[in-house]
């Protein structure tokens, strides 16, 4: 929703926003810059890792267990979300090689559907998947820092939804102000990620060593076979694997990337499975399955039936990796606002950077607000089921164009080509996935439906319709000048104090 008239201050030495128009040329020579191919094989599996591991593995366990109802099928479970996730990693290593564009998604869409398709992934990824995520990850490190303190009771709901705003304001400010401060301590936050869970399995391996094996009997007793449930308790795992379809991101920096990416997925995806199928058995080896779904904090509850005094160590390791989770997640998140304003597909003013940190301020803003909307609901399994399930419909739709672009394009040169049995089970397997929970979760399901298809409207009166009415075009112009105020002038505060 472009406006043709868009005001912009022109002075250069003056602290304010730009529009990409106006971005300096050396930034233009710097993005002609291509990288350099130095990461082999062993750096791909490792940047596979660090992609895929995050703070889900602290809250999933959760919501598959309450869904299966059984200890055996949820680390089933476990299993077929890492399988369905390497193959459709390799899917999209062939989609990411065929179409070199950026964009991910967006531009695998676009590709195969055309405009319309691809704009409703862009409307619902930054109404839906971004902000609902930021809500997920903010009450995880809420509940992390606050379950330690009511260790006997029930933990303050309200006051856990007040941190998590809190913690999602005073980020997006961060990433904001200062980005640099937020990237160079990505390395304590990657350290506490890996490190509570090395610590989780070490510690189940022990426990299950000394004979505690008691709550793998009968394992599959009492097994849900309500074919929605199943679908949510998929839903949870995908969740925790979040990741692997930005696997093929990485072709440009991999020496030999048609021969080392799908190496790289064959080894990594396996691992990261076999890792969260060893910390469910950890778990579990302490914990009852009923036990895992009272629990507010599966992380803190198991470190208090085995570590005693020791116990304060897992809850603060994972209150901080789900801190820096969120911190990053803030800060690429706002980039693809900002591109897909930049193209012409959201508002003007939302494509302005400030020309002092270089930070897309309107957009980080803009999904603050959205992000603090989510938090309406502090029930994260609720939303977990509202974002993935969206989600899955575009990954599906991605996949799914693989397919028409064999049939449609089979001349274009596909430097990884998978067996075409790999996108069928794949594209089938999220149909089951898409369709099933419509009957267990008709509310959260119709809700993301409804926000998704809201993005028609909204295409045709904001991008395919040009001539637009001159008092839209003033109102528009009037609110990216008014944004451009608000935002200047807290940086000249800001200089007031320096």
């Amino acid at each position: 929703m472009p406006s043709n008239n868009t005001k912009v201050v022109k002075s250069p030495t003056e602290n304010r926003l730009i529009s990409p128009a106006e971005t300096p040329r050396e930034e233009m020579v710097e993005e002609k810059v291509k990288m350099k191919k130095q990461l082999g094989l062993l750096e791909g599996v490792a940047i596979i890792l660090g992609i895929i591991f995050g703070s889900g593995i602290f809250i999933s366990p959760k919501g598959i267990i309450q869904e299966v109802n059984s200890v055996g099928f949820s680390l089933v479970v476990w299993i077929l979300c890492g399988f369905l996730s390497m193959i459709g990693a390799l899917c999209y290593a062939e989609l990411g090689t065929a179409i070199p564009k950026s964009g991910g998604d967006y531009a695998y869409i676009y590709e195969a559907y055309g405009p319309l398709p691809s704009f409703l992934y862009l409307w619902a990824a930054n109404l839906i998947f971004v902000p609902t995520t930021n809500a997920i990850m903010g009450l995880t490190f809420a509940k992390y820092v606050i379950q330690p303190f009511f260790h006997q009771c029930n933990l303050p709901e309200d006051g856990a939804t007040f941190m998590a705003a809190a913690t999602i304001c005073f980020l997006t400010f961060l990433n904001g102000y200062n980005v640099k401060t937020t990237t160079k301590i990505q390395n304590v936050f990657m350290f506490c990620k890996i490190g509570a869970l090395v610590l989780v399995i070490i510690i189940g391996v022990v426990w299950m060593g000394l004979g505690n094996v008691q709550n793998f009997q009968n394992a599959f007793e009492g097994t849900s076979t309500n074919p929605g449930k199943i679908a949510k308790a998929f839903y949870s795992g995908i969740f925790s694997y979040s990741g692997w379809n930005y696997l093929n991101f990485m072709t440009e920096e991999l020496k030999n990337p048609y021969v080392n990416l799908p190496r790289a997925i064959y080894i990594s995806l396996p691992l990261v499975t076999m890792i969260y199928v060893l910390a469910n058995m950890a778990y579990l080896s302490v914990l009852t399955p009923d036990a895992m779904v009272s629990s507010d904090a599966i992380a803190v509850t198991f470190g208090n039936n085995v570590l005693g005094k020791a116990a304060w160590i897992i809850p603060v390791m994972v209150a901080i990796s789900a801190f820096g989770g969120l911190s990053v997640h803030i800060m690429t998140s706002s980039r693809m606002l900002y591109v897909g304003a930049r193209n012409g597909h959201f508002p003007t003013f939302l494509s302005h950077l400030n020309i002092k940190k270089f930070t897309p301020m309107p957009s980080l803003v803009f999904l603050n607000i959205l992000s603090l909307f989510m938090l309406c609901t502090n029930d994260i399994h609720t939303l977990i089921t509202y974002c993935t399930v969206v989600e899955s419909f575009f990954v599906m739709l991605s996949v799914s164009g693989l397919l028409y672009l064999r049939w449609k394009k089979p001349d274009i040169p596909r430097p990884i080509r998978v067996n075409l049995i790999v996108p069928i089970a794949f594209v089938l397997i999220c149909i089951f996935l898409i369709i099933l929970p419509c009957f267990e979760a008709p509310i959260e399901v119709g809700m993301g439906a409804l926000i998704t298809l809201s993005g028609v409207p909204v295409y045709y009166f904001g991008v395919v319709w040009q001539d637009k009415p001159m008092l839209y075009q003033s109102f528009m112009d009037k609110v990216t000048e008014i944004s451009q105020k608000i935002f200047v002038a807290a940086h000249e505060d800001e200089d007031l104090e320096e």
